[in-house]
């Protein structure tokens, strides 16, 4: 089993997909959304610097990224990496950090679906602010219209969810991070996933693409 790197834009299912590799075949995931969202409300000092940028919708620099990530890649076990790398020059430190601890080159999966779908999937999306519980107007609707279905609290729409925003951070993907297919696809490393489809045929188009067992049912 080799490390992996989920490519795609905001909205294409990398955060679901991540989860069904971790759960069913035993990757430890880094997600830098995670790490960026720990960072900031431990104050730390990248976390500091990363807010800036994050409240304008843009990318955060390639070195904040960097330094979270190298802080959380140590011990054997293989690594998921879910929205890293964004860019060439985050690809080249991470192979340069891999190779370092001897674990080989990742595998790449690029997560495609159409523009149209993803605006939908991302404008939709509605979040439990205490709880971070997300629903979807369409997709997974509360009982009740911006009332959490636990608690009875109302739901926010994100920032990184309103049109505008979702809008730019499509135009960023596709100018910035885009790249990246044409990176790992040079290097012979890269899957294209249909994620348009359903969750289980996206699960089963990446199990065969990185050769992992099918995991018992007994």
């Amino acid at each position: 089993m080799t490390d992996a790197i989920l490519l795609g834009p905001p909205g294409a299912g990398k955060g679901t997909q991540a989860r069904v590799l971790c759960n069913r075949y035993g990757y430890r995931q880094i997600a830098t959304g995670d790490l960026l969202r720990e960072h900031r409300a431990g104050g730390t000092d990248l976390g500091k610097s990363a807010d800036a940028y994050m409240q304008r919708g843009d990318l955060v620099p390639d070195e904040l990224i960097v330094r979270m990530v190298e802080r959380e890649l140590s011990g054997d076990r293989r690594v998921l990496f879910d929205g890293f790398p964004r860019t060439i020059a985050q690809a080249e430190a991470l192979d340069a950090l891999l190779s370092a601890r001897g674990r080989g080159d990742a595998a790449a999966l690029v997560l495609e679906i159409d523009r149209s779908l993803l605006e939908e999937r991302l404008i939709g999306r509605w979040t439990n602010p205490r709880t971070g519980r997300v629903y979807h107007e369409k997709f997974a609707p509360p009982r009740v219209a911006g009332i959490d279905d636990d608690d009875g609290g109302p739901l926010v729409q994100r920032e990184d969810d309103r049109p505008d925003t979702v809008r730019h951070r499509l135009a960023v993907y596709e100018a910035q991070t885009r790249p990246l297919v044409d990176y790992y696809a040079s290097s012979g490393r890269l899957a294209k996933i249909d994620a348009g489809r359903p969750i289980d045929s996206v699960s089963k188009e990446i199990r065969e693409a990185l050769h992992l067992a099918e995991p018992s049912t007994a």
